[in-house]
Parts: C-alpha cells; structure tokens; sequence
C-alpha cells in the first residue's frame, strides 16, 4: 500500500498520515481505500483533500467501512474514498 496524507478540506488541517490503495478511473472519478496511520477520532463521513505518494491532491469524501475487518488497538478502520475534483 501507498503512503499518504489526509487533510481538512474545510481549514487545510493535518489530520494524520495514510496507508491508501488507488483506484483511477477518470479524472474527476477516482476512488479506493485507506487505513489512518494514528489513532484519529473522526465521524463515518467527513470531506477530506487526499494527498498522494506523488504530491498530487485532490478533495475527496471519506466514509467508513462497516463490513470490513477492524485491525489493531486502538482500532483501525477501513475508510472507502471518492474524489470529487481533478488530482493536481
């Protein structure tokens, strides 16, 4: 899995670093999933701006995985992602 960055997308604030697998259809609809690297509290939908391994961003919708296994302690999730603006 890539590595990555989460960001606010209302304030640009850090939120905390990501394990995240791509999934490129077009480039207004991309999507995939990820796993948050810390332990961060945030509800099961939030708007986010992903960065990737290769510098590009782009905002995008995060929403939790419910029928996907929760790993570690504190508890990871599974988060689905979809983009809702060009990658640049």
């Amino acid at each position: 899995m890539a590595t990555g960055k989460l960001y606010r997308q209302i304030d640009n604030v850090f939120i905390s670093r990501v394990h995240y697998k791509f999934h490129n259809g077009t480039p207004t609809n991309w999507w995939g999933e990820l796993i948050m690297t810390e332990h961060v509290k945030i509800g099961d939908e939030l708007a986010c701006i992903l960065e990737l391994e290769d510098k590009r961003r782009g905002k995008c919708r995060i929403k939790k995985r419910v029928n996907r296994a929760v790993t570690g302690v504190p508890p990871r999730y599974v988060y689905h992602f979809m983009g809702t603006s060009l990658l640049e």
